[in-house]
């Protein structure tokens, strides 16, 4: 299989960052999100906001290897690195006191991986 398109190239290089940062560091956290990244879409997780809620608490630094939607709601803020995020799901998150960040900010402010939740 021939991987092309934008979407593609954005994930290699995502994936490519992750086993970079996974070797610099001795975290596997960023190895095993590499994978998970490589992975086919329909392989990879979905996570409703009100799940969020539930299995996190207030400034938890989580990243999902999926897409967010937002069904439900959230009353405490984290910060939150997924694959993918709905808009709605963004808006409930920041209007809840969190953040939506991306790989690099995460990498940087934890490069170990200590702290870091993977809802995988």
């Amino acid at each position: 299989m021939v991987r092309s398109g934008r979407t593609d190239q954005t994930v290699q290089r995502m994936a490519r960052d992750l086993k970079k940062a996974s070797r610099s560091s001795g975290a596997p956290i960023w190895s095993r999100l590499a994978k998970l990244a490589l992975k086919p879409t329909r392989a990879r997780r979905t996570v409703n906001v009100n799940r969020l809620a539930g299995l996190t608490k207030q400034d938890d630094v989580v990243v999902v290897p999926g897409k967010v939607l937002g069904t439900g709601t959230i009353s405490h803020g984290i910060t939150l690195c997924p694959f993918s995020i709905s808009a709605a799901a963004a808006g409930k998150i920041r209007g809840a006191g969190g953040r939506v960040v991306g790989f690099d900010e995460v990498i940087q402010k934890s490069p170990t991986g200590r702290g870091v939740a993977l809802l995988a």
